[in-house]
């Protein structure tokens, strides 16, 4: 069925588009939120009234994304998440930790706007994600992905690496112990009186 919408709805569509959509979707969805209204007459008519408004909104809309698309592509953002030795990350990278990574610089970004290849990063590197901002606008930021190595993993294998070098610290006393005879307390010699008579 036909609907105007009333608001933006990525990836739908923006205010005052014409939109085909399913029934349920409408009904369930649309109109009870106040996101779009049926196609009739009376709304097309009320359209119509709005439509400066509506063109002039569209306008600044177009030159907020346009300013936004520059300070993103003017990003290196780099991404710190924990990772084995190997770059493996434990996790990955979302689209949602690229949108919360955003709002920590000021960029009110929602998740379903940024494309990762893949849907996810799972090793350290360096990524481009596209950002759709409004209408066909999107912007290319650069990703870096630094990977983090754990307290626990760290301590685990300087007690591993401890180990290791107590057993090889020196191999040829390992393999020859010392002569225990050397450090027992040497037995005195009769003296000459306490020799018993021949």
């Amino acid at each position: 069925m036909k609907v105007i919408l009333n608001k933006d709805l990525s990836p739908l569509g923006e205010e005052g588009d014409i939109k085909e959509v399913a029934k349920g979707y409408a009904r369930n969805y649309l109109f009870p939120r106040s996101i779009a209204f049926p196609y009739t007459e009376r709304t097309i008519a009320r359209l119509e009234a709005r439509r400066g408004e509506i063109e002039a909104r569209k306008a600044d809309k177009r030159k907020d994304a346009a300013s936004i698309k520059d300070k993103l592509e003017g990003l290196d953002l780099v991404i710190t998440m924990p990772a084995g030795a190997n770059g493996k990350l434990y996790g990955a990278v979302t689209n949602q930790t690229v949108a919360d990574e955003l709002g920590k610089l000021g960029f009110s970004i929602e998740r379903k706007r940024i494309e990762l290849a893949g849907n996810t990063f799972k090793s350290v590197g360096k990524y481009k994600v596209t950002i759709k901002l409004y209408e066909g606008a999107s912007a290319e930021v650069n990703i870096t992905v630094q990977g983090q190595v754990l307290k626990t993993e760290t301590k685990t294998s300087a007690r591993k690496g401890n180990a290791r070098h107590r057993r090889h610290e020196d191999p040829v006393a390992a393999q020859n112990p010392p002569d225990q005879s050397a450090q027992e307390p040497a037995v005195a010699e009769p003296s000459p009186e306490q020799a018993p008579d021949a």
